[in-house]
């Protein structure tokens, strides 16, 4: 890896010049570089050409690195939107020289607060670099700004847009800190969000669209606690958890009796809801005859208990989650219209990582910092950090699991990687390969996890370049969906799975399923 420091030059830079001979302090740039180890230096200076070029002249005497300076005007130290595209172009420019190999630190202290802001956007947001500060108190240290506070460093001018779409808007959605927990900044995530707050406060039904993974639940008790039924119970229930015989009994209730085991009245999860909401979770997994007794419920609103024929009046909101494509199981006729049409009056869509742009490098800082402090009482454990390397690993991964398989691989990375730092063959082998079904598969049946796969797919032709993209990177991703196809189409037998493929021998797509980790 090349390790290079990139900065811009500060007056207290320009007065360390004077420090050589040890009354003053040699500036941040200087300091950092005599307390890290770094193969060269990138320095953007918008000060005068001479006194540019007599600090460029200083700092290679002194350090002896391969030290570049950029001279660039801007009308103003403080313009966020001068600043931004002179570090992006820096950028641009290193990751074209250096690829792969690039090991990119920000240093915060050189320059103006606006500068800093813009160093912290593009670490946290965009390229994952490491933050670097410098004081005289406590010399050059490593600057661990936790997402939140990292918010508050951008600049106002790159929220603009977001607020002339609100002001386009019937009317702005309500503020609502029970979404707080939902982390993100990308435009499709607030878009979303803004619907559900508005959705919140009103009792209409809401069903929740997305792949496996992507946070399902988390929304439904989020709308759930910025609505009118806040102070009542929330009832979650896994459709697709209960069995075919037990889903009356567990939706509704029976009576002593009512069947074997049945020795005491229950109440079922309709009930225990009462005024507050019912979360149906993997709705689209039950059964015909399930469908029915919940649409009846639905209409009437009303309940039966199983073994008896008494009514029991409900009014539970109702909000049901699906990682199926309802829609398209109604026209298959896998499930009733009239039930979608009763559960579908708000329908919310929550979008797999790959179309949460910005939000992956949040989600890994949170999640990151979140484990740590889990573990900081088990004993011998370090707090753990991702190197450049490793960060670019997990920005470049399709994350098929989305928000749930980000943690875990996370959390697999932390308990397996030695030491402090978690490097880029860590977080490799915390990647869970992808897994091809057998031949009994139906693409009715295929999990989130798969129509996210599929999502990622569409991404991997419309990837932005920068920010760490890497052509090899994406070409084993390619290569890594047409091998579980065909397995999948070949009932998992490689064989037949060589010749879908156009592989003369078996043998070579063994050697390729191995390279790129799909197992069969």
């Amino acid at each position: 890896m090349t390790r290079i420091l990139l900065s811009w030059v500060g007056r207290a830079d320009f007065e360390g010049m004077k420090s050589d001979g040890g009354e003053r302090m040699p500036g941040p740039v200087a300091r950092a570089l005599d307390d890290l180890p770094f193969d060269a230096v990138s320095l953007l200076s918008n000060y005068p050409a001479a006194q540019s070029d007599r600090y460029l002249r200083w700092i290679r005497k002194r350090t002896g690195l391969d030290v570049r300076l950029q001279k660039v005007k801007l009308s103003s130290p403080t313009e966020h939107g001068e600043i931004y595209p002179v570090a992006i172009a820096e950028i641009e420019r290193l990751q074209e020289e250096h690829g792969h190999a690039l090991d990119l630190t920000f240093h915060l202290s050189p320059g103006t607060p606006a500068m800093a802001a813009i160093w912290v956007l593009l670490a946290k947001a965009r390229i994952g670099a490491r933050l670097i500060q410098s004081s005289a108190e406590e010399g050059v240290v490593e600057a661990r700004i936790p997402f939140e506070i990292s918010m508050e460093y951008i600049p106002d001018v790159y929220m603009q847009a977001d607020v002339a779409a609100s002001r386009m808007s019937l009317a702005a959605p309500p503020a609502a800190a029970e979404f707080d927990d939902i982390l993100h900044q990308s435009d499709v995530m607030k878009r979303l969000l803004g619907r559900a707050k508005r959705v919140a406060i009103r009792s209409v039904p809401v069903l929740i669209e997305g792949p496996s993974g992507t946070g399902k639940d988390l929304l439904a008790r989020a709308i759930h606690r910025a609505g009118p039924r806040a102070d009542e119970p929330f009832v979650a229930v896994n459709c697709g958890a209960i069995p075919e015989n037990l889903i009356e009994s567990e939706l509704f209730g029976h009576v002593k009796g009512a069947f074997t085991g049945a020795g005491r009245d229950r109440r079922g999860h309709f009930e225990e809801a009462g005024e507050g909401t019912i979360f149906l979770d993997e709705v689209g997994e039950l059964s015909a005859p399930a469908q029915v007794k919940l649409l009846r419920a639905l209409e009437e609103k009303r309940i039966v208990r199983v073994g008896t024929s008494e009514e029991i009046p409900v009014d539970a909101r109702v909000i049901a989650a699906t990682n199926r494509n309802l829609q398209q199981d109604v026209a298959d006729e896998r499930f009733r219209a009239d039930l979608y049409y009763r559960l579908a009056v708000a329908v919310l869509r929550l979008p797999p990582i790959v179309e949460r742009h910005g939000d992956l490098g949040l989600l890994i800082d949170y999640f990151l910092d979140e484990i740590n402090g889990e573990s900081a009482a088990e004993p011998g454990h370090v707090e753990k950090n991702l190197t450049v390397g490793a960060k670019r690993v997990l920005l470049n991964h399709s994350w098929p699991g989305n928000v749930r398989e980000l943690r875990n691989t996370l959390t697999r990375a932390v308990l397996w990687s030695n030491g402090a730092e978690i490097g880029e063959d860590d977080v490799r082998e915390a990647v869970q390969p992808v897994v091809v079904g057998g031949a009994g598969r139906r693409d009715a049946g295929a999990t989130g996890a798969d129509r996210a796969a599929g999502h990622a797919g569409v991404d991997l032709l419309d990837r932005p370049l920068g920010n760490g993209f890497n052509l090899e990177d994406l070409l084993d991703d390619i290569a890594r969906r047409y091998l579980v196809r065909g397995m999948r189409e070949a009932g998992g037998k490689k064989t037949g799975a060589a010749e879908l493929l156009g592989f003369e021998h078996y043998q070579t797509l063994t050697n390729w399923l191995k390279r790129l980790g799909v197992e069969g």
